[in-house]
């Protein structure tokens, strides 16, 4: 049965680090430190991410003279959906089946 799409673990722990502040746009070298995803997995995941229009992009110009500008993502209203039900599956699966009905404590 194939895996449903945007479900590899890489591309969820890009989501877990772009959910904890959704605003926030964040640059890839950052992400890539946070999820410890090597850039040549980290920025192909951002690109499909972007053209599929789950993840906005924009250009920072540099404080200092000479530098280049960085390219900075967040989530899109699409995207945040989709990550939060991504991972909400992701945890859903490591719990089980039985997980589903076992009522939690409030």
């Amino acid at each position: 049965m194939p895996r449903p799409t945007h479900a590899s673990p890489q591309t969820l722990r890009l989501f877990e680090a772009l959910l904890t502040e959704p605003d926030r746009w964040r640059y890839g070298y950052d992400l890539s430190r946070e999820t410890g995803l090597a850039s040549g997995t980290l920025y192909p995941i951002l690109m499909r991410l972007a053209a599929q229009q789950l993840l906005d992009t924009d250009w920072e110009a540099s404080d200092e003279p000479g530098r280049p500008p960085r390219h900075t993502y967040r989530l899109t209203a699409d995207g945040l959906a989709l990550a939060r039900e991504r991972l909400t599956a992701a945890a859903r699966k490591q719990r089980g089946p039985a997980a589903a009905f076992v009522p939690r404590k409030a």
